[in-house]
């Protein structure tokens, strides 16, 4: 079988048993003991309205009420902002403005009469002295020196202010202050004389048009309460009611009942909630992985290492839980990106559910928290991919950012959050965002060798040519070093082909032949074209040999504590393969009707375990076989490509790990196209002159100890 189809049945067996007990017990009671941390009952509060607290006074759980105290304070502020009422309208200020332009004219005929009569100056004077009585002698003396055409501009614009005056609202204990301003008001190109006079003609006709209304204030204040909502009080969990040392108010013993801190009892509702919602989380999280990732469900470092970190995730969670902002602080999504960079994307998605979920739920059922865990986790498994490179994690980073502001602009606009709030959560969503990034970045080469988990940078390392055991691969076994780059080359171009690791498959081809360092010239590229061993050995010696080969590279990766991940190339790459060349050998030699035993000619195993494990198990038989082609065209090429892995297909090789017969195909394509391009032909260029003069005169006897022909 090529591939284990991932609908198939997965039996649940005996050894899984204990592995799902004490993981699922140890992760279940963590999480319970984290968040229901806060629902054992305490002694009673004494608190009373005037006391000081002697503590900062915390909520043990969410509470949603209408607040009486709040929606009276509220109510009544509402009623001390409504202003004085006034009878004042415009149907009844026009009638007095009327009135008054009346008296306005009855005031001022004397003086009419007095400019239209034919008077001499003297006379005029005379009777404007007695015309307007009340005037000051100021301006009586500005009167008397007017013409008429001066009397006409005061007259027209006394009776426009005056007008104006009175059309508008005109308090009762406005009118004093009025007629001080009438002066100023005055405009028609008056001096400053002729403004007073004007003023002072018209300023005992200025009276009230409007006056105070208990009646209307009181249905005014009365409307103002009516229109307050009721005020609607959110007390969220973990969030500190009152502070130390305050002084406690009506609201403040209102939010302490409203959260039974007066009469507190054990919360075994909250308790089986949060137990039920740990049950939910880590079954499902590890069905998830015996279900479809088995290679992971088997590993004890896995394991521990998704535990911890959504345990720590969890406990952050609920530290930070209640608080308007600081939950969005917190970097989630750094757990999301080092999944995804160390195990596995699919994996990082379900973990960063399972704590999207958590995180939501202690912070009030909050939709909005949820989904800002859970897509800005998605961001960044989006865009981290491999993580080789400090770019890559600050694209993250910006990811993100981009898709946690989005986010609480969503739920803002949906909401209907402040302005001010927004940009608080968008500040929060950057710092998460760059926590984020420099947590991945500082911590996943750290959990990876902690945990024995392989990362990109280990890779890195091990594929420098200087690492010590590659210069010895270099310098005691030169043909065995080449073999291994030559491999190298073409799993990682299969690799990439068939979307496998291709740094992975190019690192493990690297060393998967260190085990010939203990027996160098058993090889036949380590040989430099002298005598081969084997010719003198049986073929079971000479199997024998190649087997200790795959042990002797165990011992060896292990002294030089290569990962394990990679020590586990060097049996895959042989698989249970048979020598065909010994075994062919040993039937040769043994005679016709002699049976030979073929388990003595196949290496130990295991068969590979992952598509890497088998590009490097075919890409090693087909660099073998392509030096021993005596035509390097395509046609011998794809021959040669072909016959090795169908060889492979029929001895079972590939029963374990998931390889595809697309997958086969594309490897094939990949194999011919890079052997193509290493073995291919080159034209014949010319030789150098010199090269070409010199050869000539040693073909003639010249010798060629001299130098070259003078130019």
């Amino acid at each position: 079988m090529l591939t284990r189809r991932s609908d198939s049945p997965i039996r649940f067996s005996r050894q899984d048993v204990p592995r799902v007990l004490i993981a699922a017990g140890i992760f279940i009671l963590a999480l319970t003991v984290i968040l229901g941390a806060d629902i054992l009952p305490e002694a009673p509060l004494d608190a009373t309205v005037g006391q000081l607290a002697t503590r900062d006074i915390v909520a043990p759980r969410a509470a949603d009420f209408v607040s009486k105290v709040q929606t009276d304070a509220a109510r009544l502020a509402a009623m001390n902002d409504v202003p004085p009422q006034y009878t004042f309208t415009s149907e009844n200020a026009i009638p007095i403005a009327a009135a008054q332009q009346v008296a306005f004219l009855a005031r001022v005929s004397p003086i009419d009469t007095t400019f239209s009569a034919d008077l001499s100056d003297e006379g005029r004077a005379s009777l404007l002295k007695t015309a307007v009585p009340g005037l000051t002698p100021s301006a009586r003396d500005t009167l008397i020196g007017l013409d008429t055409a001066r009397w006409a501009d005061v007259r027209t614009e006394s009776a426009r202010i005056l007008d104006a005056t009175l059309r508008t609202q005109l308090r009762d204990s406005e009118v004093a202050v009025r007629r001080s301003q009438l002066a100023g008001l005055m405009a028609g190109g008056l001096d400053e004389s002729e403004r007073m006079l004007a003023a002072e003609l018209i300023g005992p006709l200025v009276v009230p048009n409007s006056s105070f209304s208990s009646e209307l204030t009181n249905a005014a204040k009365a409307k103002a309460a009516d229109e307050v909502a009721p005020v609607n009080v959110t007390i969220r969990q973990g969030e500190v009611i009152v502070r130390n040392g305050s002084q406690l108010t009506a609201t403040d013993i209102e939010k302490i009942d409203a959260v039974r801190l007066r009469e507190p009892v054990p919360d075994v509702a909250s308790f089986g909630g949060w137990l039920l919602l740990a049950v939910l989380a880590v079954g499902m999280l590890l069905s998830w992985i015996w279900r479809f990732r088995p290679g992971l469900w088997h590993r004890d470092n896995v394991l521990v290492l998704i535990g911890l970190l959504v345990v720590g995730a969890t406990l952050a969670l609920k530290v930070t839980a209640g608080r308007p902002t600081l939950p969005f602080f917190l970097p989630t999504a750094a757990i999301a990106i080092l999944l995804a960079i160390l195990l596995d994307a699919s994996l990082a998605t379900i973990v960063i559910a399972v704590i999207a979920v958590i995180g939501g739920a202690v912070n009030g059922n909050s939709l909005e928290f949820t989904t800002y865990i859970f897509l800005g986790g998605m961001a960044g498994i989006v865009v981290v991919r491999r993580g080789d490179r400090l770019q890559v994690f600050v694209q993250a980073a910006v990811a993100v950012f981009v898709v946690n502001a989005l986010v609480v602009s969503v739920f803002s606009l949906l909401g209907a959050r402040d302005l001010r709030g927004v940009l608080e959560l968008w500040f929060a969503s950057a710092a998460s965002a760059a926590g984020s990034g420099i947590a991945a970045v500082g911590t996943f080469a750290v959990l990876g060798s902690v945990f024995g988990i392989l990362t990109v940078f280990q890779l890195l390392e091990l594929a420098n040519p200087s690492q010590p055991l590659l210069r010895r691969l270099l310098v005691e076994t030169p043909g065995t070093y080449h073999h291994s780059l030559m491999v190298g080359n073409l799993a990682e171009r299969a690799a990439e082909a068939i979307g496998a690791d291709p740094l992975v498959t190019r690192v493990a081809a690297y060393y998967h032949d260190v085990g010939k360092l203990a027996n160098p010239l058993a090889f036949i590229e380590n040989q430099a074209g002298g005598e081969n061993v084997h010719d003198q050995l049986d073929p079971e010696v000479s199997a024998g040999i190649l087997k200790q080969h795959v042990v002797d590279g165990i011992d060896l990766a292990y002294k030089s504590r290569l990962p394990k991940a990679l020590i586990a190339f060097i049996p895959q790459h042989h698989g249970t393969a048979i020598m065909g060349y010994f075994y062919a050998r040993a039937k040769e030699l043994a005679g016709p009707g002699v049976v030979v035993d073929e388990r003595k000619f196949r290496h130990a195993g295991p068969k590979p375990q992952s598509r890497e494990a088998a590009l490097l198990m075919l890409a090693d038989g087909v660099e073998a076989s392509v030096r021993s082609l005596a035509s390097r065209d395509e046609p011998a090429i794809r021959a040669m490509v072909t016959r090795i892995i169908e060889e492979r297909i029929a001895d079972g090789q590939f029963d374990e790990c998931d390889l595809t017969l697309r997958d086969l195909e594309l490897i094939r394509e990949a194999f011919v196209g890079q052997l193509l391009g290493m073995y291919h032909s080159r034209i014949a260029y010319p030789q150098n002159t010199v090269v070409e003069l010199e050869s000539r005169r040693a073909a003639s006897g010249g010798g060629g100890g001299g130098s070259g022909p003078a130019s």
